[in-house]
């Protein structure tokens, strides 16, 4: 028997592929999987894709480094990233924006012509209807505002609505993310990875060493937030009392910037 907490268990049984550890794991290294996931949500069954991994971040050298969900390739080039979002901050139109220009940047070599730059996706699954429109998915294009033509410069943008369950393949298949037991899925090929997971002893194994890594981390950066803010209440508390910001450094173990800061929003 696989040498597992119970608590850990049951929350296993719970996980669903709206769970990024989840998902994670199912897709992880399946080019299969990941090509029958984007030949649903583009509705092109000649989808191939020849590379898939999770969790691949991506290094700007100047703004925000990024780490993906899911990022595949073709054989020609083109890159799809797959990100689930149960919130709806996290699917912000200027955050698609940054995930595409961060595609782009990665799929251009150094030296050869804009033209073979490639058609890239970023797909975001989302647990609300973050555009609001009723609408199972969204496809976001650039057209000219003059004329309303197309501006086909090979970038796109998708947003799929979790919430419609729909009697057709994406519905289906929207199910099937928020499914927590196997045997309730449409497609035996999403099944029989989340069964892997869940009821075979090294699958078992595998994802709960990875989920108590994951509680681990998630509790020690509450720890890390409540010891914080504890340190900002009392940082705010000797400003207030009218002691400097080299005292109050001293004293709360906040840097100088973080206190200068506090001491500006209580003088505003």
């Amino acid at each position: 028997m696989v040498n597992l907490r119970e608590d850990t268990r049951e929350s296993i049984a719970k996980l669903t592929l709206m769970d990024d550890i989840f998902m994670n794991k199912v897709f992880e290294n399946d080019t299969e999987r990941t090509a029958l996931l984007l030949r649903i949500i583009l509705n092109n069954d000649k989808i191939k894709v020849i590379k898939a991994v999770t969790q691949q971040k991506l290094k700007s050298l100047s703004g925000h480094d990024l780490q993906l969900d899911i990022l595949a390739q073709e054989e020609n080039g083109r890159l799809f990233n797959v990100e689930v979002q149960n919130c709806s901050s996290g699917a912000a139109a200027r955050r698609a924006r940054y995930h595409l220009s961060m595609l782009d940047a990665h799929s251009l070599p150094k030296g050869e012509v804009y033209q073979k730059l490639p058609d890239n996706y970023v797909i975001f699954i989302t647990q609300y209807d973050v555009l609001k429109g009723g609408l199972p998915i969204y496809h976001i294009s650039r057209k000219i505002e003059e004329n309303n033509a197309a501006f086909v410069d090979g970038s796109h943008i998708i947003y799929v609505n979790n919430k419609i369950k729909d009697n057709t393949p994406l519905g289906r298949l929207m199910h099937d993310f928020n499914c927590s037991n196997p045997n309730d899925m449409y497609y035996p090929e999403l099944a029989e990875k989340a069964r892997y997971f869940k009821e075979t002893e090294k699958g078992l194994t595998n994802m709960g060493n990875v989920f108590e890594k994951f509680v681990a981390k998630r509790e020690k950066e509450a720890v890390e937030k409540a010891a914080q803010e504890k340190n900002i209440e009392f940082a705010k508390g000797l400003l207030a009392d009218g002691m400097s910001i080299e005292f109050t450094v001293r004293h709360s173990k906040l840097s100088e910037a973080e206190v200068r800061e506090l001491a500006s929003k209580l003088t505003a």
